[in-house]
């Protein structure tokens, strides 16, 4: 559903919010190698979410990325907006430009349900809730336990 940028990043989040709640902040290598990325496009997206204030990282011994934790919740919503723009929660979902309720897409009305709902996940969920439920649930984000474990 969504861009392998977004789902790169959404992943790699709640991977360093994990690690960070272990006192712990990941390198890119690790993070590309746990969310199962390469490594480089991996470098490249979590330099784009550094610019843009939703990860911080620090260089050497002791370095790397972590959430600031002043910002105690971050919705899903805006990391896929701040990548994919908005049009996943406005856009038509047959892809037309001028598809509204006075010119319907035949797929507008369903589309707008599913549209509806997805809006109501990504905004209700953060970066904090994912990496909590998968600590306390035991819930897998296609982690490898083993390693996560190894480290802290």
């Amino acid at each position: 559903m969504f861009k392998k940028e977004t789902e790169y990043a959404l992943r790699g989040m709640v991977y360093i919010q994990i690690q960070n709640l272990k006192d712990r902040r990941p390198g890119v290598a690790e993070i590309a190698h746990e969310i199962e990325a390469p490594f480089f496009y991996t470098a490249k997206i979590f330099q784009r979410l550094a610019k843009q204030g939703f990860v911080r990282s620090l260089k050497g011994k002791g370095g790397g990325f972590f959430l600031d934790p002043e910002k105690k919740d971050l919705p899903l919503k805006e990391i896929i907006i701040a990548i994919e723009g908005n049009e996943l929660f406005i856009g038509c979902g047959f892809g037309l430009k001028n598809c509204d309720e006075n010119n319907p897409c035949p797929l507008h009305q369903q589309y707008g349900l599913i549209r509806d709902e997805i809006n109501r996940l990504v905004s209700g969920e953060t970066i904090q809730s994912l990496a909590l439920s998968s600590m306390t649930k035991n819930v897998s984000l296609g982690f490898s336990r083993e390693n996560s474990e190894k480290k802290s």
